[in-house]
Order: C-alpha cells, then structure tokens, then sequence
C-alpha cells in the first residue's frame, strides 16, 4: 500500500494536482528552479500541503526511479475541508467533540489516537499542514481502521483554525503538564476541542495562548509523563463521562 502512495516524476505530480487529488506531502530536490518549479508552486497555491526541499541523496532513498528531482505521497485518506467539517459536526450534534492533534510525527501514536478518538466518539480530528505524521499502512494498521471511520481535516494555520472554533462556540482546551486545573475540574459537555502536543515537546507555547483553558492529568508515579496516545484515552474518557457516555 506504501508503495502506491509515492508518486514520483515531474509530469506525474503535476498531473496529480491538477487533477485535485488529495497529496500529503510533496519534497522537491534542492537546488531545482526553473519553469517546472514555478509551475509545481502556482498549482499548489491555496491547497494545504507541505512542501519540503531536501537533497538528491535523500529523494534517492525515498524512490529509486526516475524521480527527476520531485516526489509526491498521494493521500491515503480523504481529507475534508476544515469549516465545512466544523459546520457538519455542529449540524450532527449540538455538542461536538474535536481533537486537535499538534506535532504528533510518530505514525503509531497518531494511529492509536485515532483508535481511541473513534471509539470514545470524537466528531473529528484536526491538525496541522506540516509537521504532521504521514498516514501510511502503519497508521492505518495501528488505528485498526478506524481513520477511515473519523473524519479528518489538516489546517495551514492553528491561529486561524483555533480562533474559527472559538468564534463558533468551542471551548478550547489544552492538555499541558504545567497546568494548575485537574482534566475533572474543567466542564466538557459542551462543544469542546481538546489539543494535545507531540510526547517530546507537548502543545507549543504559542498555541498554549490560544486556549481557554489549561489541564492536567493527576498521576502518582515517578514518571512526569504518559504516552501521548494513552493521555488521549485518558482524556477522552474523562470527556465521554462527563457527557454520560450519550452517544453509547
């Protein structure tokens, strides 16, 4: 399945934007100008997807054909449009449930996210354009499918996207290790967006800002921290019963 995703050759990857197909990622080979670069730069205006220059060697590495300099991953997943998601999951329930995932790059913990934000009823999962895990048969595998039962959206801008939520109603919160408020002392049962950081670095400062609130969750032991993918179970959970488990 990883193999069909990698699309590679200057013709192929312009036929593939302008045919609208949804791309992940697509990496350049630095040092390329010229009037096929213009061209690839005009196609991708107004579409959120990560561009990366990295060098001959590492193109090389991703595919051993005639790559000529560009390689593309096709997306494996339908990706929908960020405020027309948000309107959906409004019109679906009047409490909806969103997850905001922020430089989670490890495909397993973003797919064992996945799993647990299907399972616990999450209406959509959000993140951003770049430093975002690729979905591959790995994540696909870990979330046991459920990426294909969740609807997702990737943003360009956590400012925009955030302060848009906020705008419609949502109550941002961000699960942060230097918080003062336990996850249980915060009312969720209203329309909510939870984010939650990568496990090396957590929520960014910046985007700490943007929240209405700060959370933790209690723990005893030595360890400062737990699995990203376990926290979101945590969460999720403390959500859904505070919800009284309505959707099951």
């Amino acid at each position: 399945m990883e193999n069909k995703q990698i699309v590679y050759g200057r013709k192929p990857v312009l036929e593939l934007l302008k045919a609208g197909s949804q791309i992940e990622k697509i990496y350049i080979q630095q040092g390329l100008h010229g009037p096929f670069e213009v061209e690839l730069r005009n196609l991708m205006k107004g579409k959120d997807i990560p561009l990366s220059v990295i060098p001959p060697g590492k193109l090389d590495k991703i595919s051993r054909g005639n790559h000529q300099g560009v390689i593309a991953y096709s997306a494996l997943v339908d990706y929908v449009d960020f405020e027309s998601l948000v309107e959906l999951a409004f019109e679906k329930s009047g409490a909806p449930l969103f997850l905001f995932l922020e430089g989670i790059t490890d495909v397993r913990n973003f797919g064992a996210i996945l799993r647990t934000a299907e399972v616990l009823g999450v209406d959509a999962i959000f993140s951003p354009s770049k430093n975002t895990a690729l979905v591959n048969e790995d994540m696909i595998k870990t979330s046991a499918g459920a990426l294909f039962n969740i609807p997702m959206a990737r943003v360009k801008s956590m400012d925009r996207a955030l302060q848009y939520l906020r705008d419609c109603g949502v109550f941002v919160a961000v699960s942060h290790l230097g918080a003062e408020k336990r996850i249980t002392e915060l009312d969720f049962t209203g329309p909510v967006c939870v984010v939650i950081g990568s496990e090396e670095t957590g929520v960014s400062e910046h985007t700490t800002k943007l929240a209405d609130s700060l959370f933790l969750i209690p723990q005893q032991g030595q360890i400062d921290s737990l699995n990203v993918a376990v926290s979101a179970g945590v969460i999720l959970y403390e959500i859904q019963r505070q919800r009284g488990f309505q959707k099951f």
